[in-house]
């Protein structure tokens, strides 16, 4: 029997750095747990900005989520450090432009 999860999420090395991800697609199961936890959409809301997956492919990215919470947390973790880190080394310009007329 084909697990009904495997139908929806793939991982493929070298697709979006080997990410769980939406079968067929470059949306991974991290972009949907983000956009559903962080910024509070729904499933039917994720599908009406995104309409090239379906319902139950994000239904299946969620299960896949707490099946894996621990890797997909981590991951998303890592990530936003990684931005932090940028964001110390690489003033913005324009926070810049705005510091000089401020001054």
């Amino acid at each position: 029997m084909v697990s009904v999860i495997s139908e929806h999420i793939e991982i493929t090395p070298g697709v979006c750095g080997g990410k769980p991800r939406i079968a067929g697609h470059r949306i991974t199961v991290q972009n949907v747990v983000i956009w559903h936890e962080k910024t509070g959409m729904s499933p039917d809301e994720i599908v009406s900005q995104y309409p090239s997956i379906t319902l139950a492919d994000v239904y299946a990215a969620l299960a896949y989520y707490h099946d894996n919470l621990e890797e997909i947390r981590t991951s998303i973790e890592a990530d936003e450090e990684f931005v932090r880190q940028l964001q110390q080394q690489t003033p913005s310009l324009l926070q810049g432009k705005l510091g000089i007329r401020d001054a």
